[in-house]
């Protein structure tokens, strides 16, 4: 099959094998290029393994300090005519790294909120591993099945409290224009904290406990975002934002429970993933920082923040830096004083006719399809591929 982009909206429904491949592998390159980690976890269970971050922080413990990864994600495999998503291409292409390098990697591809995924994980650390001393907690899902009701509950991106109205480009046409959204009802906000708050991290955790693999001194990290000023309504004071407070009270009563210094929340850096994609505004504010950011040279992908993440932080021989809240902040670059003052400077003057000087929406396009793997230099897009890779660790 030639594969080539379908894209609708802020989802591509296609993804090439060998593109994603690609993207792999030029992520172990960056992080075997850099020191090893000091101190590495060696046996690490990353929840939300299969693309953006949580790739990201397979890789790094894998290549950077030879650690063992289990996997887990919920991800469509290829068929002879349909290709699958490229999270399944990634770990694929993950596991066969990993396989070279002589690395222990396992993968689960399935509902992490339920609670037969953390028994089918726990029976496997039981078996192969013993524990597990570093677990990651990133996760992305737009709606969650609770394993105790049996309820279905979906996110929301809404304002609360008042209407938002904002600049926003439409990531298909270039077209910069408003966006506006309306306040976030009571129940919605409930549903989003429920599928993107602290409830399922701290059921794997409970899980985990409870069948005792987990190491003495473990850690365990989730992903959070703070942005800017512009972004809060839609972002930090809206209903994904009150998710991510219910995910620090989560972090909160697991360091009460274990230990200080067991759990955290990382706030990392604005960055091209799928979920970011969605979110209105959010695609112009990163078009607008990624022009700063580069010409600043402080600019990271994915990789780097997580490598940053691990090598200044999670691995170090150090307890972690953190702010005054008691969170990781990879973030501090993006909200420096001179970046922030000179994107929020570009932002009050983008339009569509200057959003190409302004910006580097080329860049976020570019990003974009990387996600799905297009546009890798090395590839042949007009090769015939094969759809159908299996993950070996999945029978």
């Amino acid at each position: 099959m030639i594969i080539t982009p379908k894209i609708r909206g802020f989802i591509c429904t296609t993804a090439h094998p060998e593109g994603c491949a690609a993207n792999v592998r030029s992520q172990i390159y960056h992080v075997k290029a850099q020191p090893a980690l000091t101190n590495p976890p060696m046996k690490v269970l990353v929840i939300g393994a299969s693309t953006g971050y949580g790739l990201a922080s397979r890789i790094v413990p894998a290549f950077g300090g030879g650690a063992a990864t289990i996997g887990v994600f919920f991800e469509k495999p290829g068929t002879e005519t349909k290709t699958g998503s490229a999270g399944w291409y990634n770990s694929v292409a993950f596991e066969e790294a990993a396989a070279e390098a002589g690395l222990y990697a396992k993968s689960f591809n399935g509902d992490a909120f339920s609670r037969e995924m953390k028994d089918e994980v726990i029976a496997a650390i039981r078996a192969d591993l013993d524990d597990v001393d570093c677990i990651v907690y990133s996760l992305a899902s737009p709606r969650r099945t609770d394993p105790t009701d049996g309820e279905t509950y979906k996110s929301v991106l809404k304002p609360i409290g008042a209407p938002y109205t904002q600049k926003n480009v439409n990531t298909d046409t270039g077209v910069v224009n408003t966006v506006s959204i309306e306040t976030a009802s009571d129940d919605e906000i409930a549903h989003t904290v429920k599928v993107m708050g602290g409830e399922d991290w701290e059921l794997w955790i409970d899980a985990l406990a409870g069948a005792g693999v987990l190491a003495d001194g473990f850690h365990t990290v989730a992903y959070s975002y703070i942005g800017p000023d512009l972004t809060y309504p839609i972002y930090t004071n809206g209903t994904i934002g009150r998710a991510k407070e219910h995910l620090e009270e989560s972090a909160a009563r697991m360091n009460a429970r274990f230990g200080d210094a067991t759990a955290y929340v990382s706030v990392n850096k604005a960055l091209v993933t799928q979920a970011s994609s969605a979110i209105p505004v959010v695609p112009l504010y990163i078009s607008l920082l990624y022009k700063v950011m580069k010409e600043k040279d402080l600019h990271e992908g994915t990789i780097e923040q997580i490598q940053r993440l691990f090598s200044d932080h999670l691995a170090s021989g150090n307890a972690p830096a953190v702010d005054e809240r008691g969170r990781i902040r990879i973030d501090d670059w993006e909200m420096s004083e001179p970046v922030q003052e000179a994107v929020a400077a570009a932002w009050e003057k983008v339009t569509t006719e200057n959003l190409s000087e302004l910006s580097d929406f080329s860049g976020y396009k570019k990003e974009f399809l990387r996600l799905f793997g297009f546009g890798l230099e090395g590839v042949d897009y007009e090769k015939d591929t094969n759809t159908e890779r299996s993950l070996p660790s999945i029978s």
